[in-house]
């Protein structure tokens, strides 16, 4: 068996690719199919969970939920999204040093890298499949949205799932997540990561040092910058 003893877990949206277009026109769709009217109005993004993106959509446009409501969006949303696999090919974007990133921290020796977002799964993995991103991330061990967690348990339950795949344990002083938003930087904190933190969604480097970040970059652009902040963050 490989042993694999540092995990190195990505943001989606903002961090990796920009998919905003697809993203608004889904949650669009997924709404008039649950509610049965159009979508006024879509809340701030970053940093949130599907679930919670979805009860402040629902609270913003003055819609009363259910129970039902959250799960029959949430499949409402997959639909969407797996009909728009070739709007993500056209219109997605793979942000600036994202592919040279994972593929310099797939070289490093030990290493493991998979997803931690808000978005439920399946949408997640259509995001990296379709921009050509998934090769170098065990989708499999991921932290997907799921209704339950927040984004630190999620955090937790992706170190336990590559734990178990890999046959070793992950400490928190051998995790490391990289994202883009204050919330991203406040769920590392609750799990004990450590995080990088890129200034390439809607928060600026000041404000994600002002959250507490490890380390702040511009963009992921300086692939020497990523890796040596890495090895720095996990004592390698």
């Amino acid at each position: 068996m490989t042993t694999l003893n540092r995990l190195v877990l990505w943001n989606i949206d903002h961090t990796l690719v920009d998919v905003g277009r697809i993203t608004r026109e889904a949650y669009a769709e997924a709404f008039q199919r649950t509610v049965g009217r159009p979508l006024v109005r879509l809340p701030p993004t970053p940093g949130r969970t599907e679930s919670e993106l979805i009860f402040e959509t629902l609270a913003f446009n003055d819609v009363v939920t259910t129970d039902d409501h959250l799960p029959a969006f949430m499949s409402a949303l997959a639909g969407s999204f797996a009909a728009r696999r070739a709007d993500l090919r056209a219109h997605g974007r793979v942000l600036a040093g994202a592919r040279e990133a994972l593929a310099a921290l797939a070289r490093l020796p030990d290493t493991a890298q998979s997803v931690l977002t808000g978005s439920i799964q399946p949408n997640a993995a259509l995001k990296v499949t379709e921009l050509g991103l998934a090769d170098r991330l065990d989708l499999e061990v991921g932290g997907y949205e799921n209704g339950v967690y927040s984004k630190a348990a999620l955090l937790e339950l992706a170190r336990t799932r590559a734990g178990d795949k890999h046959g070793v344990r992950y400490p928190e002083s051998a995790t490391v997540f990289i994202a883009d938003s204050p919330r991203d930087v406040q769920a590392a904190h609750i799990a004990r990561s450590a995080i990088i933190a890129v200034a390439t969604g809607s928060a600026t480097e000041a404000e994600l040092r002002g959250a507490g970040a490890d380390v702040v970059l511009a963009t992921l652009a300086d692939t020497d910058a990523v890796v040596r902040a890495v090895l720095e963050l996990t004592g390698r």
